[in-house]
């Protein structure tokens, strides 16, 4: 669809309207909504979108006091949702990415003080925003890392997020999940229980948003401690689950005794879960709870899941998040792991391709980099080389899949994801049209300015789009 394709009503006469505070003309807008209309202009008033249509229809929307942004044939996305990011981490390690760079000193003292986890947040904030991301989701804040090593994961993490919420140093709307364990370590169904009874601080949910619980069900199969059905190489053993004491089923029982519990409390679960025995116990118990229902419970990495388990997530209302770059840099540690077979079919992007099913693109960073473009451009390789031809369906789903999609996952579809009058005015401007380039080198492209409830908080060093004012009509 070319620009100024619209629907009829986003070319309505804009005449006797008041003026929007922004205006971006002279563009590809890609709104990614359900018609996948493409635009040329878009008018912003409040940190809302109020107008979008050909440069004609929206002109008529500019005042003396109109920010007036010339796109120039650039590009417009709606704002990018990494769905897995450690925030705070992330401000206290970059540079540094786990994987791609030393992995050496990530479990040392980062952060000591409030001042500390402030400026961590910021730097974050600053970051994501050259990335042009404009919401994020905190995987795993709570009292189970209060005496953590690292100082970025306990429950002052989400006391300084709650202190931060709504002011001009946010560039970024945070969802988080609560966690009552240890960071990639045991958690017990009795934390469970308790921590829920901490209440959460006062926000306005469009800012920070806490919707439930991070469980850590196991480890990741290259260290041979996810829960897979068959053995390891040269171990004998399967793995096994991080929750509570005891035997194997003494582990199940307490697991899903902690989903039961969540759910029953009307809360979001997102369970890091990489082996296919973990993935199959968490559908399996919400199965027998009669389905996610509007909770939108997710799979976290999904490493080893199967064609099976993802139709069943998709008929009981369950998601993943997916983090196809990590998948680059441990493919061969996970070859080394299990069998041929296993690994053979690990990380099935190619079956997670249908509207139907809750499927995101995540960076997990600091663990890998927070770069949603080399991310994506990842995916497309491995689309490739299963077999999926990189058409423009594909190139749609893979953007949906860091904008709208994790929108569902926060609960959030109806006020941002896309670009939509009433939504607000969160996105990303680029120095080219993606579809053009082509999903497998989105890393080729350049965020020329990001944009979060119509205030700009990103432009490249030498470009210049907002610098107009005062134009009158």
């Amino acid at each position: 669809m070319s620009a100024d394709a619209s629907h009829a009503e986003t070319d309505a006469p804009n005449a006797g309207r008041a003026p929007a505070d922004t205006v971006l003309r002279g563009g590809v807008i890609h709104t990614l909504d359900p018609r996948e209309s493409v635009v040329s202009a878009l008018a912003a008033t409040g940190g809302e979108i109020v107008a979008l249509g050909s440069d004609a229809a929206v002109e008529a929307l500019i005042g003396p006091d109109t920010t007036v942004i010339e796109l120039g044939g650039r590009s417009v996305l709606p704002g990018i949702n990494d769905a897995h990011l450690h925030g705070v981490w992330l401000g206290a390690k970059w540079p540094e990415m786990m994987f791609g760079g030393s992995r050496e000193g990530w479990d040392t003292r980062l952060l000591s003080s409030e001042d500390d986890r402030r400026a961590a947040i910021r730097k974050t904030f600053e970051l994501l925003a050259s990335f042009g991301v404009t919401s994020f989701t905190e995987p795993g804040l709570g009292p189970g890392e209060d005496d953590g090593v690292t100082g970025c994961f306990g429950s002052n993490i989400l006391e300084s997020y709650a202190a931060l919420a709504g002011t001009a140093a946010q560039t970024a709307r945070v969802t988080a999940l609560r966690l009552f364990g240890i960071l990639d370590g045991a958690s017990h169904f009795a934390d469970v229980k308790e921590g829920l009874e901490v209440p959460l601080p006062e926000t306005d949910p469009r800012w920070l948003n806490v919707t439930g619980i991070k469980i850590f069900g196991d480890g990741i199969p290259p260290m041979r401690n996810a829960w897979i059905r068959s053995d390891y190489r040269d171990s004998g053993g399967h793995g096994g689950l991080m929750t509570g004491d005891g035997d194997e089923e003494a582990r199940l029982a307490e697991f899903r005794d902690m989903i039961t519990y969540a759910h029953e409390r009307n809360l979001q679960i997102g369970v890091h879960a990489t082996g296919d025995r973990t993935i199959e116990e968490f559908i399996a118990q919400v199965e027998r709870l009669g389905g996610a229902g509007d909770l939108r419970h997710y799979v976290i990495h999904g490493d080893l899941i199967d064609a099976d388990q993802l139709q069943r997530l998709q008929a009981i209302g369950m998601g993943i998040d997916l983090q196809p770059l990590i998948g680059d840099f441990t493919g061969e540690w996970l070859r080394a792991a299990v069998t041929d077979e296993v690994a053979d079919a690990a990380w099935p992007l190619h079956l997670m391709l249908g509207d139907g099913l809750r499927a995101i693109l995540s960076s997990d960073a600091p663990v890998a980099s927070p770069d949603w473009r080399q991310i994506t451009a990842s995916a497309a390789r491995q689309l490739e080389a299963q077999g999926v031809t990189l058409d423009r369906t594909v190139t749609t789903r893979l953007l949906r899949m860091y904008t709208s999609v994790p929108a569902e996952q926060d609960f959030a579809e109806g006020w941002k994801g896309t670009l939509e009058a009433g939504k607000v005015a969160d996105l990303c401007v680029i120095d080219a049209d993606p579809y053009a380039v082509g999903p497998k080198n989105f890393g080729d492209l350049n965020v020329d300015l990001t944009m979060v409830d119509g205030r700009v908080v990103f432009e490249r060093e030498g470009v210049s789009l907002a610098a107009r004012r005062g134009v009158t009509v």
